[in-house]
């Protein structure tokens, strides 16, 4: 888990940091970051290939930030994260989302009580560390709203009170892209909420031929914990003292303003496609999975690299097309490559 070329530290606009204190805060990243060679270890016992999914469901796990994953069946994609929630100490519920599902399946609800003529509150599978919303899109309005206030508030309602969710709390939905019968399209305000969305290919040949083997042998035992929720939850306060160097920031400003105003970034011929680009929430979402891409990689800093890596799995459910994207069959992420190659990385 490394990102590419780095940028050092330097002068400039913005917050600035010493030597001194960049040499104390790499020494808390090399320190904090010890067990993510071990959960990737583990990971991969079970999780052939994938390296990019496995990669960006740490990034999501360390940034606080949910992911959706959107690929065909069969890609390992509920197994891969059934592998992570297995390789950390903590509660994990799937939740199995179809036509018929309610809110009170996903969130709880009041039990009366015959006896003592109380009402109790029957708390719901969504009461967990790490939730796994398989096929998310099958569900209808209700249930998506009330997995929308856990994500956004992390807390639910029940009956008229609200309920904390305990922390970490990070929703891992799974959709299919083929199947329309029976699916509902996810409301642009929950797609919003999700951080990442990544699209899982097909494995390598040589990870294919890995797995036909493993086949023929014994089952492969399902991972042990090596990692307590404890321990994400003081590195992710790690990850937010990452330093962001000035030009890294603007270099992510200026990607998020060329889906907005491509015209005046030097991309006018992306203006017919865009209907609306990238919120100021996608703006954060990039920085802080940035800032988890860096300590993944044993840095104290943010690099355009990271910044580049990250920004189509932030911006792909983020930029809502026009018609005449759609009539030429431009996608999202064409679009955003060719924001990448037009914007200058520092």
């Amino acid at each position: 888990m490394t990102a590419g070329p780095t940028l050092a530290p330097q002068s400039g606009r913005g917050p600035r940091r010493d030597e001194a204190e960049l040499d104390a805060l790499n020494e808390r990243v090399r320190a904090a970051n010890a067990f993510a060679g071990r959960v990737e270890a583990a990971l991969q016992t079970v999780v052939v290939g994938q390296r990019a999914m496995l990669d960006r469901l740490m990034v999501g796990l360390l940034a606080d930030g949910h992911v959706l994953l959107e690929g065909l069946p069969g890609l390992a994609k509920t197994l891969a994260v059934r592998a992570l929630a297995a390789v950390i100490d903590c509660r994990f519920q799937r939740i199995q989302f179809t036509p018929d599902l309610l809110p009170s399946d996903l969130v709880g609800t009041m039990i009366y009580n015959q006896k003592t003529g109380d009402f109790t509150v029957q708390r719901g599978p969504i009461f967990g560390n790490i939730i796994l919303a398989d096929e998310i899109n099958r569900a209808p309005a209700k249930v998506q709203s009330a997995l929308l206030e856990a994500m956004q508030e992390k807390q639910v309602t029940i009956g008229g009170q609200s309920f904390r969710l305990d922390e970490p709390f990070l929703v891992l939905a799974t959709q299919n892209p083929i199947e329309h019968e029976g699916t509902y399209p996810l409301p642009e305000a929950q797609v919003d909420r999700f951080m990442l969305k990544l699209i899982v290919t097909y494995p390598e040949r040589r990870d294919e031929s890995v797995m036909l083997d493993r086949m023929s042998g014994a089952p492969v035992p399902p991972p042990k914990p090596v990692v307590d929720a404890a321990t994400i939850l003081r590195a992710r306060q790690v990850v937010d003292d990452i330093y962001l160097d000035p030009r890294a920031k603007d270099y992510a400003l200026d990607l998020i303003r060329a889906t907005r105003e491509p015209a005046t970034m030097g991309l006018a011929g992306l203006a017919p496609l865009i209907e609306y680009g990238a919120s100021p929430r996608a703006a954060i979402a990039l920085v802080r999975a940035a800032k988890a891409h860096a300590f993944l990689a044993g840095r104290a800093y943010v690099a355009p690299a990271d910044i580049k890596a990250l920004a189509p799995d932030v911006l792909r459910h983020r930029l809502i097309l026009t018609y005449e994207a759609d009539a030429e069959r431009v996608t999202a992420d064409a679009i955003i490559a060719r924001v990448l190659d037009g914007i200058a990385v520092p």
